[in-house]
């Protein structure tokens, strides 16, 4: 039972309801029971287009007359109700929501229905790569983003986390084809996979290519183009198990039966996906270092906070993100020391205060933790560091809050046994807080809940960290901050040498390099050409880095301080990644110091980018 005091800073923001009805769909989902959905595509790499046939066993619960679905770019070719042919409606567009396909409905109670449909060449889900543009080079690509609001746009669906249904998938292609489910079997070239464990319909996934798999672990495989396929493989292997096991012992047994992890070509544009049974995750991660292979834990914490508990609706997003980034972190903790946890912590927070430092104006409104999309804004506009770093930092502050991990521990067991297979909203997880921690409930009302759920900015207070990772890489930042200002009298090449970073983690040179960043971001120090180039030519590994995370923040600092030699380094690099991560960030930093060469650079790679990130790319260079 939540307190009085906490009852009145949430009454304003409270749906009459729980879970909180999903403001990106245009769908009726709330009329009808959903049984298990059969998806049929049958992928034409000529045509560059999916067709397929949906079929949906429905309970109409609600006396609707009709069914509407969520369509974006659609073409829809026939519907059946209880095996007849039926007029359907396609109906005007709603902006970045799509546009709504209404089918009317008999007076039945159970209800059959059967779409065929094909993609068209706007879709937003699908990216098709020549074969020129993968990496083996041997043949074309497939595979699709779905999340936020993108399966509309590969099937007509009620697209919204608040749906969770089992699939039965068949996929025709020339092509091995990969889905989110467990294979099934393969004749010919049909490949058929099952989901029995309910799913929304952004978790719907399917790649096809010239991909092969090896063993990554007892019960896991990598899939990849055989080019790269032994080095995928070798950043992996070691961590996969000790992931699993360690995330089980934290939550509870692991669900999914087999954890995969796909990793696509280079214009993929998250750090990773979580599609159940097949995570797909960017490139970028195969350094050699096995240093980006945390991305793994945090895409296998989703099988529990996400795809087994999941947000109502991209309003309450953090619900998924926050607790997996936390999740993540705990597994850190458990196999590397709390030290790496707090030590993940600590980069989290520096890219949640570069995130939101980074925000316009009107972008503002997405630096709160519940987001509001009832003005049927884009969800993809929303998207950003926020539900990621905020989210983690409120559940760590209330571990620290109930009695640290021990306390909290319990909690999380509960939390996802009851919600396993549901959809809820902040509220509901409020609730869920205060009565589990009912005798904790002046501890819990310490917490500035109005400021962290709904103030826009930073959290209202920064969590202690354990710093004793970080401190070698902040002692050494200090130093070249107080070299800088004392420029007349400083001999860059006395005082610092290569050997500064010759140990350091590809973390800690994150940190290093963050901070240094960090300096002329807030204006208390300006990097002088002198000093660049004292700190390219001394610490020139950093140039060669094949750690996309170190090589990234490398290019800030030299782009940000002005260095006209990396403007182009900077550029070409954008090239060779589709990760938004780095792309987006890249190409506003690249605009700030020279808007010409940043065009000039998104067209000449824009082709290679994923259409999501090329429309918000567009947006951020004022293209759109």
């Amino acid at each position: 039972m939540l307190s009085e005091k906490v009852r009145n800073i949430i009454a304003e923001h409270r749906p009459k309801i729980s879970p909180e009805i999903d403001p990106s769909t245009l769908s009726n989902y709330t009329a009808f029971n959903i049984g298990t959905v059969y998806l049929k595509f049958d992928v034409d790499f000529e045509k560059k287009i999916v067709a397929g046939e949906v079929r949906y066993a429905l309970e109409n619960i609600g006396d609707a007359k009709e069914v509407i679905l969520d369509t974006s770019y659609l073409s829809i070719q026939k519907t059946t109700v209880n095996g007849k042919v039926v007029e359907f409606s396609v109906h005007e567009r709603k902006g970045p929501l799509g546009s709504p396909l209404s089918i009317p409905l008999d007076e039945s109670t159970q209800i059959d229905l059967a779409i065929e449909f094909e993609t068209t060449s706007q879709c937003t889900a699908l990216q098709f790569l020549e074969k020129e543009a993968t990496d083996g080079k041997n043949a074309p690509y497939l595979f699709s983003q779905c999340q936020a609001i993108h399966a509309r746009s590969l099937f007509p669906c009620f697209d919204t986390p608040s749906v969770k249904t089992k699939y039965e998938y068949e996929a025709t292609s020339e092509l091995p084809v990969i889905m989110s489910g467990r294979p099934q079997s393969v004749q010919g070239n049909v490949y058929k996979f099952s989901q029995p464990i309910p799913i929304p319909s952004y978790l719907v996934a399917i790649a096809s290519g010239d991909i092969d798999k090896l063993p990554i672990g007892p019960r896991s495989h990598v899939y990849c183009e055989p080019k790269h396929l032994g080095a995928c493989q070798h950043e992996f292997k070691e961590d996969m198990e000790p992931f699993l096991v360690a995330a089980e012992q934290l939550v509870f047994p692991y669900p999914w039966d087999q954890y995969d992890a796909l990793v696509l070509p280079l214009s993929f544009p998250y750090g990773g996906m979580e599609n159940p049974n097949a995570t797909f995750v960017t490139p970028t991660l195969i350094s050699g270092d096995r240093q980006n292979v945390d991305v793994i834990a945090h895409e296998l914490a989703h099988s529990w906070s996400g795809n087994l508990v999941t947000n109502c609706s991209w309003e309450h997003f953090w619900l998924n993100e926050g607790w997996t980034v936390y999740l993540e972190r705990r597994i850190q903790g458990s196999i590397h020391g709390e030290p790496t946890r707090h030590f993940s912590a600590i980069i989290g927070w520096s890219d949640l205060e570069n995130s939101i430092r980074a925000m316009g104006d009107s972008a503002k409104r997405y630096s709160t933790l519940v987001q509001d999309l009832k003005d049927r804004s884009d969800p993809d506009d929303a998207f950003s560091t926020v539900p990621y770093e905020k989210g983690f930092n409120l559940l760590f502050l209330i571990e620290q809050t109930v009695g640290g991990k021990e306390s909290f521990d319990a909690f999380i067991h509960h939390y996802f046994k009851k919600f396993q297979f549901k959809s809820l909203d902040t509220y509901q997880f409020l609730d869920e807080l205060y009565s589990f921690f009912s005798s904790k409930s002046d501890q819990l009302d310490s917490i500035d809940w109005k400021s962290w759920l709904y103030k826009p900015g930073m959290p209202p207070t920064k969590p202690k960290f354990d710093t004793s990772m970080v401190d070698v890489c902040y002692s050494l930042a200090d130093k070249w901050y107080h070299a800088v200002k004392n420029e007349e009298s400083s001999d860059f090449h006395k005082l610092f040498k290569a050997l500064d970073i010759e140990y350091f983690t590809a973390n800690q040179s994150v940190v290093f390099l963050d901070t240094l960043a960090s300096y002329e971001k807030d204006g208390s120090l300006k990097w002088t050409s002198k000093a660049l180039n004292a700190l390219s030519d001394i610490y020139s590994s950093y140039s060669k880095n094949n750690n996309a995370e170190v090589l990234f923040r490398w290019y800030v600092v030299q782009v940000q301080g002005r260095n006209t030699d990396f403007y182009d380094k900077l550029g070409e690099w954008l090239g060779t990644v589709g990760r938004m991560k780095f792309v987006r960030p890249g190409y506003v930093l690249l605009n700030k110091v020279d808007s010409k060469l940043a065009v000039e650079y998104f067209r000449k790679f824009e082709s290679r980018y994923h259409p999501i990130c090329q429309a918000m790319v567009k947006k951020d260079l004022g293209l759109a």
